[in-house]
């Protein structure tokens, strides 16, 4: 080996220049004269005999000398222009120069001057940046090279373009090559993330071709441009890298995850199912038939049964339809969720809620028949079915009176009516907090008589929770769950939540931001020990919100250190293995994790299983390429979900446009396919009516290969709606729009 030729400041470093030609000035580059330099065998001259190999290590490159190839001198230089340096100088810094007589490395500065030739050429400039750039690639490449002899045959080449893509985000010249590629009517960079090496060498022919032309047309002799000539060390591989072969590769690998592609759509559909599924079997058939292909099941909820019941379901409905649908089933990982809450299934509490000012604002309820439901743009705190066909005798303001289970006397008002027979009953409000049960009996009194409206025959089981605002004391317990006997039980009531998870009490430190429920509740950590944690609500919904089991807890600046699989996800990726498609793997935080995954799927002998990376996390955003790298040296089929919601709660949400648009571009250079999640259209999930917002995010996450919408009662109209704004932003759909105007033009004249 040789010795090292040092780099004073590696950050200063734009690029490499191996040409001997003269550089002139734009855009920080400068003439420099240099020798002819060869730094792999794939970029030869005329008389190889050795050659110089060259790899990165921090802040120096090292030479090493290989025999049997022909070599000539070269020098070997890094430059760019600094901040701090004046054009009226004609004095740049160069580091890096290789004597090969002396076969020794130096580490010196240069001063160059201005050459005084003729005016500048924009197209000669671009050409010996291009070679650069592309000399860079390709020492990228060789550096990486033991990271890549790892990678499955099915990923080799999906690496090679990862790795010449991170080496490209590298360069400080990758600004201005964009505007200089532009200027002359060439591609740019962001459209190449896919093939990139092919696009670059094909425009370095294209420019070498066009300077040439130029040279012969300015009366001097035509020669051949001292261009590179590319000698490929593996005609095979570099024929997987032409750019229709790339683009057959990333069709094959979004194949391989989610089935064959629907009604030539830019994106796969997956739809969240949970239990209700079970009492609703048309609902599956009806997203089918509007167009998802690809159903999710979280395992942090449910159990088997219930799984198997879902799975049953969407394969019959899948069968019937004749249509294809493939099933992804997340693991729940090391996730931190709130306990579980239980209630006192014949006894409701009905309380008043305070506001951000510390106005108190009446508790409302549903009160109608067996049959009927409150109207969807309602969301009262409880539903309540009386016995008695009571509508037509009650007009809104009428006072009701009864004896909660306590003893007490209470009246509530009846403040909206609905007359539609799906949705026929009243809202009613409370001021005071009631307890109702099974057999409360409501009336109406004068002053003289008392008549009964009916008793309570039903309570839908509700979903427990808590309520806290802005300024509540909020305690995490250790315990399992909270439960409650009875109507006067106080530990519910208070602000008290739980959670399992030692990682939770052992991690959080005083002053640490906490976050739950996806980030609708924010507080501080006020108070830790080893089973209690107090947190102060900082931010909560002006009317309170509501805090429920199985919500999601983030503690961001938090070091929390986690397996990477817990005790229920082997015994769930034992269910998963016999009965779905793809295995979401949540949480993933670096690459030790993946390789617990990758041996957990080999003990099995599970290769066709598709993976999905859920990037929820910050560790795993900022190491998702070696993640990626790792995830390739197996068959499984592979893909990538930005999970937004913890995502964004983990990174903050200012940062949250640019974390994805950094996924959506690392994937398809390594092409992968990405799945986009959460909160896609939810508006129109959860009440029938999208927001603006909400369509152009949606317009935004076809450039993904599949895109995810959460369960909801609108569900089957949200996924009819996606299709329809897939449609519509359609290749076809434009074209028919321009065909239009033309045709018009023609007409009128």
């Amino acid at each position: 080996m040789l010795p090292k030729i040092g780099l004073d400041d590696l950050s200063s470093v734009s690029s490499c220049f191996t040409h001997h030609r003269r550089l002139h000035p734009s855009h920080g580059f400068w003439n420099l004269y240099c020798q002819d330099l060869k730094l792999r065998g794939n970029l030869t001259y005329s008389t190889p005999k050795q050659y110089l190999s060259t790899s990165f290590y921090g802040d120096q490159l090292q030479l090493g000398k290989k025999e049997r190839v022909n070599l000539r001198r070269c020098s070997v230089i890094f430059s760019k222009l600094q901040e701090n340096d004046q054009p009226k100088e004609n004095s740049w810094k160069a580091y890096g120069y290789y004597n090969h007589e002396t076969e020794e490395g130096l580490s010196r500065q240069f001063s160059y001057i201005q050459s005084p030739d003729g005016p500048i050429n924009l197209q000669d400039l671009l050409l010996e940046k291009l070679k650069a750039v592309h000399l860079h690639l390709l020492a990228s490449e060789r550096w990486n090279a033991p990271q890549l002899k790892l990678c499955h045959r099915n990923y080799l080449v999906s690496a090679i373009n990862l790795t010449h893509y991170l080496a490209l985000q590298c360069l400080d010249v990758n600004y201005h090559l964009k505007e200089d590629l532009t200027s002359v009517g060439l591609l740019t960079l962001d459209n190449i993330n896919s093939h990139i090496l092919v696009s670059i060498t094909a425009c370095i022919q294209l420019l070498d071709n066009l300077v040439s032309e130029d040279f012969c047309s300015n009366g001097n002799a035509c020669s051949t441009h001292d261009g590179i000539h590319m000698v490929t060390q593996d005609t095979e591989t570099m024929g997987e890298l032409s750019i229709n072969s790339i683009r057959k590769r990333i069709n094959s690998h979004v194949e391989a995850l989610f089935g064959p592609p629907q009604d030539k759509r830019n994106a796969h559909i997956m739809v969240t199912v949970g239990r209700e599924a079970i009492s609703n079997e048309l609902m599956v058939t009806d997203i089918l038939r509007e167009g998802a292909n690809i159903v999710r099941i979280n395992c942090a909820h449910d159990d088997s049964s219930v799984w198997s019941d879902i799975i049953r379901i969407v394969r019959n409905s899948s069968q019937l339809l004749e249509q294809p649908c493939r099933i992804l089933m997340d693991l729940g990982g090391s996730k931190l969720r709130t306990g579980n809450l239980t209630l006192d299934p014949n006894v409701l509490r009905i309380s008043p809620k305070k506001n951000a000012m510390g106005e108190f604002l009446p508790a409302q309820f549903w009160l109608c028949c067996e049959g009927s439901s409150p109207p969807a743009h309602l969301s009262p705190d409880a539903i309540l079915y009386i016995n008695h066909k009571f509508v037509s005798k009650l007009k809104v303001g009428t006072i009701l009176h009864f004896i909660d289970v306590r003893g007490k006397k209470r009246s509530v008002k009846l403040v909206l009516k609905s007359s539609i027979f799906a949705f026929s009953g009243y809202m009613v409000e409370s001021l005071r907090t009631v307890y109702v049960g099974l057999g409360t009996e409501f009336y109406i009194k004068d002053k003289s008589t008392r008549q009964s409206i009916g008793q309570v025959v039903k309570m839908p089981a509700l979903e427990p929770f808590i309520r806290v605002n802005v300024g509540d004391l909020l305690t995490i317990c250790k315990d399992s769950s909270l439960s409650v006997d009875n109507a006067c039980a106080p530990t519910f009531f208070s602000t008290r939540i739980t959670c399992s998870s030692d990682h939770l009490f052992d991690s959080v430190k005083h002053g640490e931001p906490i976050a739950f429920d996806d980030g609708k509740i924010w507080g501080e950590i006020r108070k830790t020990n080893s089973t209690q944690i107090t947190v102060l609500i900082t931010h909560a919904d002006p009317r309170g919100s509501k805090l429920g089991p199985e919500k999601s807890i983030n503690i961001p600046e938090s070091d929390l250190q986690f397996k990477g699989l817990t005790s229920k996800d082997l015994v769930d990726l034992e269910f998963i293995a016999a009965n779905a498609d793809m295995v979401g793997i949540s949480f993933i935080r670096d690459v030790q994790d993946m390789v617990i995954v990758q041996h957990e799927l080999k003990k099995r002998k599970l290769d066709k299983l598709g993976i999905v990376l859920k990037i929820e996390t910050r560790d795993a955003f900022e190491k998702l390429p070696l993640i990626l790298f790792q995830a390739m040296q197996s068959s499984n089929p592979l893909g990538v979900m930005i999970a937004r919601g913890d995502l964004m709660v983990e990174c903050g949400w200012d940062k949250m446009a640019h974390i994805q648009e950094q996924i959506l571009s690392l994937c398809n250079a390594a092409h992968i396919p990405v799945i986009w999640a959460t909160q896609v259209l939810e508006s129109l999930v959860k009440f029938g009516l999208p927001t603006r917002a909400e369509i152009t995010d949606a317009a935004s996450a076809m450039r993904a290969d599949c895109i995810m919408l959460n369960k909801g009662e609108y569900i089957v109209k949200a996924v009819s709606a996606l299709v329809s704004i897939m449609s519509k932003n359609s290749a076809e759909n434009t074209k028919a729009m321009f065909n239009a105007f033309f045709q018009s033009a023609h007409t009128s004249e």
